[in-house]
């Protein structure tokens, strides 16, 4: 199972090697943040009430955080880019923790592990047609962000899953090569620690708060 998301780094990781930062002018930036990823959800429903039939509202999650502030235009356009960077990777991330799950469930059903192989055989290939060009599109910021990102929502690193699934020295190798421009497969996503500002945006976009 753990192939699945395994796939979809291996693929990611190559490109790392060839994408190299796009730069945004302000105007680009302040689009692609007026789009928001998830689109906020209203549920409306009716309880009984002691006889009385009582309509109730149920909304996303509404997070309120202290206004940011930035030293400088630098800061402001880092977290700008912060944002769209977010908007692009989490829907990756959140597809790759779906099929996880859906091919958990069904490789659960399937009779022998002749058949689950040959199911997951047929997973890499659609993963390999429907992701790859996503992955060329990942600007190099985007696929360490990726990286993250997948941990926070699949609940192991990287490097956990591929050693899991590949082996240590496959692994190693694929560590090294991350380490190499800049990344690590090692490291974990810390949503109250050195990611809070990532966790604090992935909130909000989920929320469609931006």
């Amino acid at each position: 199972m753990k192939r699945i998301v395994t796939i979809i780094l291996a693929m990611m990781m190559c490109q790392l090697v060839l994408a190299q930062e796009r730069r945004m002018t302000a105007e680009e930036v302040l689009a692609e943040m007026d789009s928001p990823t998830f689109v906020p959800t209203v549920k409306v429903g009716k309880v009984l009430h002691e006889g009385d039939s009582i309509q109730y509202m149920e909304m996303n999650n509404v997070y309120v955080y202290p206004q940011l502030t930035f030293k400088n235009k630098k800061q402001a356009e880092s977290y700008m880019r912060l944002v769209k960077n977010v908007k692009k990777v989490l829907p990756i991330a959140k597809e790759a923790r779906q099929i996880l799950i859906e091919t958990t469930e069904l490789l659960e059903t399937l009779p022998d592990d002749k058949a689950k192989e040959e199911h997951i055989k047929r997973v890499e290939a659609d993963i390999f047609k429907t992701y790859k060009p996503k992955m060329k599109k990942l600007t190099y910021s985007q696929g360490k962000l990726l990286i993250k990102l997948i941990d926070r929502e699949c609940h192991s690193s990287s490097y956990d899953m591929i050693k899991a699934f590949m082996g240590p020295i496959r692994a190693g190798f694929w560590q090294v090569f991350a380490w190499g421009f800049g990344a690590s497969l090692k490291k974990g996503y810390d949503a109250q620690g050195v990611d809070r500002l990532t966790e604090r945006v992935v909130l909000m976009v989920e929320a469609g708060q931006i």
